[in-house]
């Protein structure tokens, strides 16, 4: 059974579309490997396992997919290069946790990485179509405008086939900000992974769980210095990082991470000064 929390009268389910591997240093940055290592341990070409973590979000009017994870266009050796064994269809993934693809209705990316947007469209014989044809797609506007500048920092990050047909076919919705997508289910620009992330934010009858997405990519990136080496803005994502964990444990939120291959909810503690997950949902 797929890992599900009860957030009031709003149901949330870890809808995780398969794993693969990454470079370590990359994820944790300038945290020492003999740190990092303990919890991740990583293969001999340095590589960790990391999932692509999406969720699914029932309110009863509504059912959202948040992100959808990192899509089929992957050659043979891109798939032997990150340990995956074959590409994963969100629909495939989806529909083996009980939800009818075509039920949903809306789709948010938190960003439009290709690890987070890559299931976004399927390639028909008509050209990508949208892999939820019922659904309305939210991103930024900030996002994508950067997406389409190609820079070079992170060009390899953003594949235009996850969102310009999405556009043209009038299914991607653009953000300016802060905004609440349908009752109870807010997205909120959280800077620091890059300019335009957002986190997810689910709430009803005073409960709160927040989806970090790459702010906090791993359990092990609560403690707030413990920031990516993606992260185009280290400074402001601790910055960002310690006032939304900060709250976190204030409220007693429910959390969930960009890649955590194990965790699909946890709660937050700072006792002492020192930041750890509990209560830990797989």
């Amino acid at each position: 059974m797929p890992a599900s929390i009860q957030i009031g009268e709003i149901r949330v389910t870890s809808v995780r579309a398969g794993s693969y591997w990454w470079d370590g240093g990359s994820f944790f940055g300038v945290v020492p490997k003999t740190l990092w290592s303990k919890t991740h341990p990583a293969d001999e070409r340095n590589l960790i396992e990391a999932g692509f973590n999406c969720f699914m979000v029932e309110t009863g009017e509504h059912r959202v997919l948040i992100d959808t994870g990192g899509g089929v266009r992957h050659d043979e050796r891109a798939l032997q290069r990150m340990r995956t064994p074959s590409p994963t269809d969100i629909r495939h993934v989806v529909a083996a946790h009980g939800f009818d693809p075509l039920s949903i209705d809306t789709v948010i990316n938190t960003h439009l990485h290709w690890d987070h947007a890559g299931g976004n469209t399927v390639d028909t014989t008509l050209g990508a179509q949208p892999s939820f044809p019922n659904a309305k797609y939210y991103a930024q506007r900030a996002e994508l405008e950067h997406a389409r500048q190609q820079h070079p920092r992170d060009a390899v990050s953003y594949r235009a086939v996850n969102y310009e047909p999405l556009l043209e076919s009038g299914h991607l919705h653009l953000l300016d900000g802060d905004s609440e997508i349908v009752p109870g289910i807010h997205v909120r620009v959280s800077v620091g992974h890059n300019r335009t992330m957002m986190t997810m934010h689910v709430r009803s009858k005073g409960e709160t769980w927040c989806q970090f997405s790459d702010l906090v990519q791993f359990t092990i990136n609560v403690t707030p210095t413990w920031v990516s080496g993606f992260d185009l803005y280290p400074l402001e994502a601790i910055d960002t990082k310690t006032a939304l964990l900060n709250q976190a444990v204030e409220e007693g939120w429910w959390c969930s991470f960009g890649h955590d291959p194990v965790a699909a909810f946890a709660k937050v503690d700072n006792t002492g000064g020192r930041w750890r997950t509990s209560d830990v949902v797989r």
